[in-house]
């Protein structure tokens, strides 16, 4: 079903063939992303995603656009911390044409200046729109208080300093030093084979710049204690995000992380929505995610909350993480976390872009295809115990981090709540 291949170069070719799937969808990733920026860099990756679709030697802007849709196909990139993505698709038949246009855009796009100028207005806007949006910007100031002083405190998009500095020389450069062969994966599902995909690439591949992928700078070390952020703005809600540093994507006790993130808040059955919204009726909605980077990563509780019940419902919060800490769950709780785990898995596999991205994050994230079935056992090896363990050993207040975008214009308490927890 998978097949991985490394070509002359460095450049890496995964796929995963669905022959019962009309479409297939292939991307081009770089294991480049906001955490390989500089200060003065901060958001270049994201500007570079912009600017490959402004025009090619061949392609206009446009004709960009209407080569994948005028096929019935769908064209989208994304940026993240450590990755960035281009990727397309269409019903399987079209593999050349899409791959063609993909490859186009990433060798032969020609960072026009006055395309630079015109997309930097547009990165300005949108900055502008996410510090419209408060759910969006206390998630960057998380981040900037769990990561002081580094990338991964930064925004992927930049700020408006750092954008309006970003001229078209420091683009290019940043382009050449990253965007090299290995550092990308080239990676397709659906209705295809192996040989079909390697075919295809074979004419492109060696119009890829040779290279080592250069290493990020390494996650800080964690803080000693509670840290918080106030950003005092006229809302209707008070917006949290409270955050725990947590493990890589390559310890092994991500597969604990990931039942206990499903336990605390990830969905409607979880102990923070029942007791926060269920019970108390705080907030209309309120989760918990994990993410995990190359050496670091983080649990993050969400909530939008009236801001005279900002203190009831983080003590709330904090007791039913610390429930975590003290006692391990009952073995039906955690089937049940287990087989939500399990079949949203399942669930995001189903088509060729999911399978794609999977494909994609596998092989830049652990340099191998790990198959759905090992970590499936490794989810179901998953004891209360090992669930407790990994709660004490990282939902504790030296890893707490908290922002809030609200209303109130002083941050005169938090603390004490803080390190009253700290102190139980």
């Amino acid at each position: 079903m998978y097949g991985l291949s490394e070509l002359p170069g460095g450049l890496r070719v995964v796929t995963a063939t669905l022959p019962h799937l009309a479409s297939v969808s292939v991307g081009i990733w770089v294991n480049t992303g906001g955490r390989h920026e500089t200060a003065r860099e901060n958001g270049a990756a994201h500007f570079i995603e912009h600017m490959l679709f402004k025009g090619t030697r061949r392609r206009s802007a446009a004709r960009i656009s209407q080569d994948v849709e005028g096929i019935g196909g769908y064209l989208n990139a994304f940026t993240d911390e450590e990755h960035t993505c281009f990727y397309s698709r269409a019903v399987a038949s079209r593999l050349p044409e899409l791959l063609d246009v993909l490859c186009d855009m990433f060798l032969e796009s020609k960072f026009a200046p006055t395309e630079i100028s015109k997309e930097r207005d547009v990165i300005l806007e949108e900055q502008a729109m996410y510090r419209d949006q408060p759910a969006e910007l206390v998630h960057d100031l998380l981040n900037q208080v769990q990561f002081p002083e580094h990338p991964l405190g930064r925004p992927v998009i930049g700020s408006a300093r750092s954008v309006r500095g970003l001229r078209r020389q420091d683009l290019l450069g940043f382009f050449e030093r990253r965007y090299i062969s290995g550092s990308i994966v080239i990676a397709a599902a659906g209705n295809l084979t192996h040989a079909n995909l390697l075919t295809e690439v074979d004419r492109w591949v060696r119009r890829f710049r040779p290279g080592a992928n250069p290493p990020a700078e390494p996650a800080p070390a964690t803080p000693e204690k509670p840290r918080w952020l106030l950003h005092s703005k006229k809302t209707e809600q008070t917006h949290i995000a409270l955050g725990f540093r947590t493990a890589s994507r390559q310890d092994e006790r991500r597969y604990a992380l990931r039942l206990l993130n499903v336990l605390l808040g990830e969905n409607m059955s979880s102990r923070l929505f029942q007791t926060i919204r269920e019970e108390h009726g705080l907030a209309y909605n309120i989760q918990s995610t994990g993410t995990s980077w190359s050496d670091c990563g983080d649990l993050v509780i969400s909530a939008g909350l009236e801001d005279a019940q900002l203190e009831k419902a983080l003590k709330l919060i904090l007791k039913e993480v610390q429930r975590l800490v003290d006692r391990a769950p009952g073995r039906g709780e955690l089937s049940r976390a287990r087989d939500y785990a399990l079949g949203q898995a399942d669930l995001s596999l189903e088509g060729s872009e999911q399978m794609m991205m999977w494909l994609g994050e596998q092989v830049l994230g652990f340099g191998r295809v790990i198959p759905p079935e090992e970590t499936r056992a490794r989810i179901a090896a998953v004891q209360p115990a090992d669930i407790r363990r990994v709660a004490r050993d990282f939902l504790n207040p030296s890893r707490l981090s908290l922002a809030l975008v609200s209303p109130r214009t002083s941050d005169r308490g938090l603390g004490p709540l803080l390190e009253s927890w700290a102190g139980r």
